[in-house]
């Protein structure tokens, strides 16, 4: 058994307020530690307190997720260093483990695959039944075996998610589809293409690639997605010797290769957790620095809360947000209201949306909050109106918030990762203690969140279910 001791200097605590988290070689279906068993779990948040100090932003989510999944394509170990401990980083490791792979731990944030004793197409339908992030495996698997096979992937319900995108990009490749509850796609081998995505998914973009990179010939990827944890994915598929040219638009060339081998990748840091801490420090009216944040990958998310009257400065490596200035929506040339709305990347991305529609609660005046992605992630304002916020929900795309408001504590249920960030953000600044039931939904995203919050002084209590 080896215990593994988180490090301070990252923003981190240490595994005994936590639980033991320790493994013995090779990743076990056993329990984690306490906080990653399948109960819901429930905060108690005693809110109204301002925060101080720094903190780091951990690995980007997803981005690990579907580096991860790359290690499927190799016979040779691959190492990451910066991988974020969620529940969601978890049971992907455990599906790769049930593949035949060997997962190993060697530090806090460090994580090692070796998938040469991968040796089944098949995943796992229970587990693929916890999570979307499944779907990824689908590239990766038929590149090395030629055919997949996997059940319907699970994920946060905040609208259809649809994964013709993917299927197109198979048949483009060479690979026949079966649709059958889950779904089977063959390919007796794989050849470069130079094909249009209908959509520029961003999981369909990353298991396109994925696949491109053992095809025979060269492929373009047109309309292809150019979010940070794709660009993330390229980078590390190249060090594995894949030859990627385009990384960061939306035009992907490929030329395939026969092989791959080993590498050792750190994975970014993650954009949505940095632009969750502004809309923190907003909330609380607190002045926070956050250490070492993906300064590259920020301008649409600094300009989106620019437009809700949040200043942040960059220093050095790091972003000051200062929460405790008056923020002001600024609105739009002769008075119209303005709109904080999200599109493909580079633009504000649409993890942030439901962070910037609690901040929008505390900022004075008027704003519209479009969600033009996912039809069913603005409902949880009902839960924000519970707590006191004025907003109007127009469709299930759009919401106009009045502000400020003062919230007050109450009882709410975390319905997804981003919601559920943003109604914990809520909470710390009402009056008042609010209970927070089903976090396992925020812990899936976001790494001892309560701990790290601990340590600007935010007052969270966990409760197992």
């Amino acid at each position: 058994m080896v215990q593994l001791a988180m490090d301070m200097g990252s923003g981190y605590v240490s595994p005994s307020a936590a639980g033991p988290l320790a493994w013995n070689g090779r990743l076990r279906t056993a329990p984690f530690s306490p906080r990653f068993q399948d109960d819901m779990g429930t905060f108690v948040v005693e809110g109204g307190h301002r925060l101080e100090g720094r903190i780091r932003p951990a690995g980007n989510k997803n981005a690990a997720l579907p580096c991860l999944a790359a290690a499927v394509l190799c016979p040779e170990p691959v190492s990451y260093e910066n991988v974020p401990r969620i529940r969601d980083v978890l049971t992907f490791l455990m599906i790769i483990e049930s593949l035949g792979a060997d997962v190993t731990w060697t530090g806090p944030n460090e994580v090692t695959i070796d998938a040469g004793n991968v040796r089944t197409d098949r995943v796992d339908a229970d587990l693929a039944r916890r999570i979307r992030a499944s779907l990824l495996l689908a590239g990766p698997l038929l590149a090395r075996f030629g055919h997949v096979h996997l059940p319907p992937p699970g994920g946060d319900v905040i609208g259809r998610r649809r994964m013709d995108t993917h299927f197109l990009a198979f048949e483009a490749l060479g690979g026949e589809l079966i649709l059958d509850h889950g779904f089977e796609i063959r390919a007796d081998r794989l050849v470069g293409a130079n094909f249009f995505l209908d959509e520029p998914s961003v999981t369909g973009t990353e298991n396109a690639v994925m696949a491109a990179v053992r095809a025979e010939g060269v492929s373009t990827i047109r309309n292809a997605a150019a979010e940070p944890h794709v660009q993330d994915l390229c980078h590390l598929l190249n060090g594995m010797g894949a030859h990627i040219s385009g990384i960061g638009t939306h035009q992907l060339t490929i030329e395939g290769v026969n092989e791959l081998h080993g590498t050792h990748f750190r994975i970014g840091a993650d954009h949505i957790e940095t632009g969750s801490f502004i809309g923190l420090a907003a909330v609380t009216g607190s002045d926070i620095t956050i250490e070492g944040a993906p300064l590259e990958h920020l301008d649409s998310t600094l300009i989106g809360f620019r437009r809700l009257g949040i200043r942040c400065d960059v220093v050095g490596d790091d972003l000051y947000v200062h929460g405790s200035e008056e923020h002001r929506i600024q609105m739009d040339a002769f008075g119209a209201v303005p709109k904080v709305d999200d599109g493909p990347w580079p633009a504000f991305p649409a993890d942030l949306t439901s962070i910037a529609l609690v901040a929008a609660t505390q900022c004075i005046g008027t704003v519209l909050i479009h969600e033009k992605m996912f039809e069913s992630r603005m409902y949880f304002t009902d839960k924000l109106v519970g707590l006191g916020a004025s907003i109007i929900l127009c469709d299930p795309h759009r919401a106009v918030v009045v502000g400020p408001s003062p919230l007050q504590g109450g009882v709410v249920e975390s319905p997804d990762i981003r919601a559920g960030m943003a109604l914990l953000i809520a909470a710390l600044g009402a009056e008042g203690t609010s209970r927070i039931h089903n976090i396992r939904q925020i812990e899936r995203g976001y790494e001892l969140i309560d701990q790290r919050l601990g340590q600007l002084g935010a007052r969270i209590e966990r409760l197992e279910d």
